[in-house]
């Protein structure tokens, strides 16, 4: 049978924690823009400056959820940590929230950010498109 050889790196996790330090951004930012974009099949979350720079961004299918449940409460939530946790890295401390869509991921998105960024907000708007006039009407019948 022999001996078996078990192969171990020299270098450890330092050379690891050292680029993943330098891939972070040096900049501060005291306060953000949080735009949610919860559609029926997908939520989008994005990280900006006050003047409307983005600086990072994600969403629940390039989280890897795949088909239906990129819609759900849950899969928003963990895009919501994400950008929560980047959002901390910047030292963001108060944020203004704008929330378009109708889908379900709307209210799970913000609370998962707040709770792991530790951001207060200051304003939260609701920029959901809504018809004014409505759909075109149905032909009169013809008899």
């Amino acid at each position: 049978m022999g001996k078996k050889r078990v192969a171990t790196k020299a270098g450890g996790t330092e050379g690891t924690a050292q680029t993943a330090s330098s891939r972070v951004s040096r900049k501060r930012l005291d306060s953000g823009t949080l735009f949610i974009e919860a559609t029926y099949n997908n939520t989008k979350v994005s990280l900006a400056t006050r003047e409307g720079d983005v600086v990072t961004w994600s969403s629940s299918g390039s989280l890897g959820f795949k088909g239906a449940k990129k819609g759900t409460p849950f899969a928003a939530a963990k895009v919501g940590e994400l950008i929560g946790d980047r959002a901390k890295q910047f030292g963001i401390r108060e944020i203004t929230a704008i929330i378009s869509g109708v889908g379900s991921g709307r209210e799970s998105a913000i609370r998962s950010f707040l709770a792991k960024s530790g951001a207060t907000v200051s304003s939260l708007q609701d920029r959901t498109p809504v018809p004014f006039n409505g759909p075109r009407p149905k032909k009169p019948r013809r008899v």
